[in-house]
């Protein structure tokens, strides 16, 4: 075999021996640009870029010869660059706490839905219940030229959104407060408390335990105080050794029963802060042989889908997820348009099902 440099056995020649061997480039097609296209359906660039913008007022004529220019020389628009030369980019910064929660899950949809007939795409965050991390969602989201934020609760100061609504316009759940450019939503979750117990009171119980949400948040507090208004109200007296706090999750439910069990203080029902809390308990009061609602009656707060096909049903109040989720973007959308939004979130709701049941006289 004739002997011969490696180049010669990949069929490649060298110019200079000496050099390093100049290899196939593999050359990329040329950019699509505006200017391109503009030549191509014989307008202005300026047409082109007021077309894909939607703020051209131009013959259907036009508007074909640059629809077709596009799709034969496969322009792809950049959407942030036609948002930032129209003042938008179309899209809304979201601020959840933790995006595969059922409660969340359902709001989130409600704002894509929402946002869609209306073009705006929505850049979906999770806080995970850390003010330090909502914060760098903030600064992220405003880096994105986003053209408003929606913030799902969360920890984050008040005076921190106030000051962020003076950059971008900002709508906030699970509180109430005032600020230039910021719109507040919060649902009445004391009164919602007040209706779950109440209910337990009206089916003759009087030892009522209570699974708290983390008492750093507002409605896990107001939740809380409902729940201590309903029991003045019908002269029972408030025994704290009934009230163990959880986490808002489906096994802070479970230890939450465990320990009112261990404490050996008695009880005959239980009003859980959420769904996802007395869904747990449920499972901790079947550990111990207990029913419900033969041995305990139960109910929860939000009304989770899935709270209606448990064994048995679980009686709640009703917190509209999705509505919140439909009501926040509309908010949003009419601050875009520079009006104070005209919307309101519903009253709480009791959701009576098989989960409790009157005392047996």
């Amino acid at each position: 075999m004739k002997k011969g440099n490696i180049w010669d056995f990949f069929g490649l020649t060298l110019k200079n021996t000496s050099a390093t061997p100049e290899l196939a480039v593999q050359h990329t097609k040329p950019k699509v640009t505006l200017d391109m296209v503009a030549l191509e359906a014989g307008v202005s660039p300026s047409t082109v870029s007021r077309i894909l913008n939607g703020t051209a007022t131009v013959s259907d004529v036009k508007k074909n010869a640059v629809d077709q220019a596009i799709l034969k020389l496969g322009f792809i628009p950049n959407p942030v660059a036609r948002g930032l030369a129209g003042g938008r980019t179309m899209s809304i910064g979201v601020i959840t706490q933790a995006i595969d929660s059922p409660f969340y899950g359902a709001a989130l949809r409600g704002i894509e839905e929402t946002f869609e007939p209306a073009g705006y795409s929505p850049l979906f965050v999770s806080g995970h219940w850390n003010s330090n991390t909502e914060m760098r969602c903030l600064e992220m989201l405003k880096s994105r030229y986003v053209d408003g934020v929606i913030v799902l609760t969360g920890r984050l100061p008040n005076e921190t959104l106030s000051k962020f609504a003076q950059i971008i316009p900002v709508v906030v759940t699970g509180r109430t407060m005032q600020a230039p450019r910021l719109f507040s939503l919060n649902f009445d979750n004391q009164l919602g408390g007040r209706m779950a117990t109440q209910h337990l009171i009206q089916l003759g119980h009087r030892k009522i335990a209570c699974i708290t949400g983390s008492m750093e948040f507002p409605d896990s507090v107001e939740r809380f105080n409902g729940y201590k208004a309903a029991l003045e109200a019908a002269h029972i007296e408030f025994n704290p050794k009934l009230v163990v706090q959880g986490e808002y999750h489906e096994i802070s439910g479970l230890l939450a029963v465990e320990r009112l069990l261990d404490s050996a203080e008695q009880f005959t029902s239980i009003f859980a802060a959420n769904d996802q809390m007395a869904i747990g308990a449920s499972i901790g009061l079947q550990r111990r042989s207990l029913r419900v609602p033969d041995d305990v009656s139960l109910i929860g707060f939000d009304d989770l889908p899935a709270s209606l096909y448990g064994v048995p049903p679980l009686s709640t109040i009703h917190q509209p997820a999705y509505e919140l989720g439909q009501i926040a973007a509309t908010a949003m959308l009419q601050l875009l348009l520079g009006k104070t939004p005209d919307v309101n979130l519903p009253q709480p709701q009791l959701i009576a099902r098989e989960s409790c049941r009157r005392m047996r006289g």
